[in-house]
């Protein structure tokens, strides 16, 4: 039983350097499947089964029950029965075992959330409560600014450096999932923001680091590299700043990139060589948050919608007289 545990770490330390090196998954997105495997592996030694390599689809079948018992969300148990049927691709490729199990499973049905998305004038009074007198204020603009202007992924940004950013060319060179690269336009205003912050605060931010000199673009208050929780945190601070009420997150503002493009007529081709997508139909959800900001548009402004609000209204009153 033992050597079947010890088995399974070192299954789960090969996954995770194949998720980090060859799949090119950020460090947040690998914790977040190995935190789901990790509570599958608590549930087989609650039931006495000592290896990963020793589940049945009866097993499986059970977790899966075992996890709706729990109340999670569909998109929860979605997730982590994703997360366990990619562990169990990469035991079968490894020669662990023959068969996944996980794909005899079903995953719940659930409604499909539509993407939230910033409008133009809550991106703007982001950009307005910043101080940019500062030296972090000039580092925070100019991380809302890239966010924004490229749609990049959070991991994305932090991994960005001084030399990706060509002023010839106006181009920056980022690097995507699966280490595949991709050239995003560089604006006026996103370069006016990096020069001003690599002048006037990245240097000042380098000084503090005593232990080493590095090329990443984004720095934190010590003078390392930025994290992607860091990131997190700026934006909180910049939403507090800026009164609202609006929890935001890096991928809303690459929600509101992509939904903004294709609102203004880009093609949708376009939007998805930008955003780095392997599928077109992984950025044809952004089509949908579109409909449903036109139908709303509508609703608000269209004569005819509001004579049939009003109307309703004086049918209510009418019978309420009654």
């Amino acid at each position: 039983m033992n050597a079947n545990r010890g088995n399974d770490q070192e299954i789960l330390r090969n996954y995770r350097d194949f998720l980090e090196v060859e799949r090119g998954y950020s460090k947040y997105t690998v914790t977040n499947y190995l935190d789901d495997i990790d509570e599958f592996c608590g549930f087989l030694r609650s039931k006495k089964i000592d290896s990963i390599c020793n589940v049945s689809v009866n097993i499986a079948r059970f977790y899966l029950m075992e996890l709706n018992k729990n109340s999670y969300k569909a998109t929860s148990v979605s997730r982590k029965l994703s997360s366990l049927r990619g562990l169990y691709r990469y035991m079968i490729m490894e020669g662990y075992v023959e068969n996944n199990v996980f794909n005899e499973v079903s995953a719940p049905k659930h409604e499909k959330l539509l993407p939230k998305q910033l409008y133009v004038n809550e991106i703007e009074a982001m950009f307005d409560a910043i101080d940019c007198r500062t030296i972090f204020g000039k580092r925070n603009y100019a991380i809302l600014e890239m966010l924004y202007d490229t749609g990049l992924r959070v991991s994305e940004l932090c991994s960005l450096k001084v030399s990706d950013i060509d002023y010839n060319s106006d181009f920056i060179t980022i690097l995507g999932k699966g280490k595949k690269e991709r050239n995003v336009p560089l604006l006026k205003s996103l370069k006016s923001a990096l020069k001003d912050y690599i002048e006037y605060s990245r240097s000042s931010l380098l000084l503090k680091n005593k232990d080493e000199i590095t090329d990443i673009l984004f720095l934190n208050h010590r003078g390392g590299p930025l994290t992607e929780r860091g990131v997190r945190v700026i934006l909180d601070e910049i939403t507090d700043s800026a009164a609202t009420t609006i929890k935001v997150h890096p991928h809303m503002i690459r929600h509101s990139f992509a939904t903004h493009l294709l609102n203004g007529g880009a093609d949708l081709r376009s939007v998805q060589k930008l955003l780095g997508h392997v599928n077109l139909a992984t950025t044809q959800i952004y089509t949908h948050v579109s409909k449903e900001q036109l139908i709303a548009e509508y609703v608000k402004y269209h004569p005819h919608a509001n004579k049939i609000e009003d109307n309703k209204s004086k049918e209510n009153k009418e019978e309420n007289n009654d």
